[in-house]
């Protein structure tokens, strides 16, 4: 699947049985990757699904300015992926899939993180978390701001809302920060409120209704005034673009790996490294150590320490988380 720094692999299951991997290269100005095997999943026998991941195609992401985007196969021998450009096989192409990257004329992204495909409708959708180094003569339709600080998320129709296709359609559906500040350039739509803003998206998860939950990391006194959490975004009609705070992580904490149980009657979070920090914040005003920590979350008792956990999260009375 190739040598970078891989933040996450979302897999979903194509028309034909393929599986395909959805992966973002966790660094600013590199690339939004897809995996296709070419063997096809086999529900029945779980032998046949094991050496799945032996044999495929790594392809990267064009993002053109006409909202098209195409994803091209990185393959040893095709285009300039050969012995003259210091490549010996595909194995060298794969080791160096950042500069095979480079000279297929992919683009340049701001920091990939998680992708997540809606196995409901075909979209697959993006987590850019932001680029400060961004200058204005860099930017362009996939990043369309300089010195991005609070990052954006781009949806990308598949053609046919086949994944293993290697054309779609994009656009951006949210620029992150807040839509009160006109210099940011947010693009929440006007339903979503003071609390219903954020920057820095990072991971992600797709509910049975198809709405998007996003994780940020990042997010701090000095940058949003607030600490990361979990939003939950619309997608479709009216409400597209709207968002709504769902979870907050304890001062310190990044949120990670959102998951929902097949029922969405349970929301699963994993909050990471609270307290880490805490000089910044009003209130502690002083770094955060061990003997001294700026919270002593989820226990919150003198004789315990501070501690990251994965968190369950239920509706009172039961039922879906929303609807």
């Amino acid at each position: 699947m190739g040598r970078f720094k891989h933040e996450g692999a979302e897999s979903i299951v194509a028309e034909d049985g393929r599986v395909v991997f959805y992966l973002g290269d966790d660094e600013r100005f590199d690339y939004v990757y897809k995996f296709v095997t070419a063997g096809k999943f086999n529900p029945n026998d779980l032998a046949a699904n094991m050496d799945l991941l032996d044999d495929g195609t790594l392809h990267v992401a064009k993002f053109a300015e006409d909202g098209s985007v195409e994803w091209m196969p990185i393959v040893f021998g095709q285009g300039p992926l050969t012995a003259e450009n210091g490549f010996a096989s595909q194995a060298d192409v794969l080791i160096e899939t950042r500069r095979a990257a480079d000279l297929l004329g992919a683009t340049k992204m701001d920091r990939p993180e998680d992708i997540q495909p809606n196995a409901g409708n075909g979209k697959v959708y993006v987590m850019l978390t932001n680029n400060s180094k961004r200058k204005a003569d860099q930017v362009d339709a996939a990043n369309p701001r300089a010195e991005n600080a609070f990052g954006h998320i781009i949806e990308i129709v598949e053609d046919g809302g086949d994944f293993a296709a290697t054309k779609g359609k994009w656009e951006v559906l949210l620029k992150c920060g807040d839509p009160s500040v006109a210099d940011v350039g947010a693009t929440f739509s006007t339903a979503t409120t003071a609390n219903g803003w954020f920057g820095m998206p990072d991971n992600c998860a797709v509910d049975s209704a198809g709405r998007l939950w996003v994780a940020t990391d990042g997010q701090g006194p000095k940058a949003t005034g607030r600490t990361d959490g979990l939003w939950a975004v619309d997608t479709e009609g009216a409400a597209r673009a709207t968002s709504k705070l769902f979870f907050r992580v304890p001062i310190g904490a990044e949120m990670c790996g959102p998951l929902f149980s097949p029922d969405d009657q349970t929301a699963f979070v994993a909050v990471q490294h609270p307290a880490d920090g805490g000089d910044d914040w009003e209130g502690f005003g002083r770094p955060s150590y061990y003997e001294d920590p700026s919270t002593r979350w989820p226990d919150f008792k003198p004789d315990m320490p501070v501690r990251p956990a994965v968190v369950a999260i239920t509706k009172q009375g039961g039922g879906k988380i929303a609807v």
